[in-house]
């Protein structure tokens, strides 16, 4: 992890040719899989502190507040150079582009739900699993899940039940799973249903570019109202729709 108090090198935008070539590929090729969780395991590659300047991680004990929109939320990479697009192949999320390296940040204060610190990602497995490589899901004092894949690393700490408050690290950008090779962070919103097998909701339900755009800028606009109407209208599938793609 890069120290706040080291200068870094601003990179020139990413090439519009790459960045149009991994979002058609949606974090993945048509048969390529979507991920299933992971229990919290031993860290796959050497776990990074947690940002000095962040708060200090809680305690697993610690109850979160209850549901509301009101709650702060923050964009989820730290980074001076960042790009994302409204869409994604296959069904709603976000991938976003930032160097690998870059900060991954919870949204908003809430309790870590799954945290999977290994790339278990085979191009040759069954459709399913593990398309996220090294991830993690935040429970949102909204009530929200807020959930980040493609990581390089996951922050010492951040484990299942452990509290966390909006901009604490979480992890860094990276290119695990089926990323293509290209650094990002896949990004998706959902509410919680089942946990441990529910990655075809987990992934993303709802469009998160309108909230990314209020965020980068400093806004606040809520997920929550979009996500409530979607549970209402679905509940929490047992199955995976036609797409298995994705991260």
């Amino acid at each position: 992890m890069r120290s706040p108090s080291i200068g870094r090198r601003t990179l020139p935008a990413y090439p519009v040719v790459l960045l149009v070539a991994a979002l058609t590929a949606g974090c993945g090729t048509p048969a390529g899989r979507a991920d299933r969780w992971q229990e919290p395991s031993p860290v796959a590659t050497a776990a990074q502190p947690a940002d000095p300047t962040a708060p200090p991680v809680g305690s697993s004990s610690a109850a979160p507040s209850p549901s509301r929109a009101d709650v702060k939320r923050v964009f989820p990479v730290r980074a001076g150079d960042v790009d994302y697009h409204p869409t994604h192949g296959g069904y709603p999320g976000t991938d976003v582009f930032a160097d690998c390296g870059e900060p991954v940040v919870a949204v908003t204060d809430g309790v870590v739900l799954e945290v999977s610190r290994v790339d278990r990602f085979d191009r040759r497995g069954p459709l399913g699993p593990n398309n996220g490589g090294l991830s993690v899901s935040l429970l949102g004092d909204d009530g929200v899940r807020y959930y980040g894949s493609h990581l390089s690393a996951i922050t010492a700490g951040v484990d299942a039940g452990v509290r966390v408050r909006a901009g604490q690290q979480l992890g860094e950008v990276g290119r695990t799973g089926n990323a293509n090779n290209v650094c990002h962070l896949h990004f998706g919103l959902s509410p919680k249903c089942t946990g441990a097998d529910d990655w075809w909701i987990r992934r993303g339900v709802v469009w998160p570019a309108p909230y990314l755009n209020s965020w980068r800028k400093g806004g606040n606009r809520s997920p929550v109202a979009e996500i409530t109407a979607w549970q209402r209208k679905h509940g929490c599938p047992a199955a995976p729709g036609r797409s298995t793609s994705g991260g």
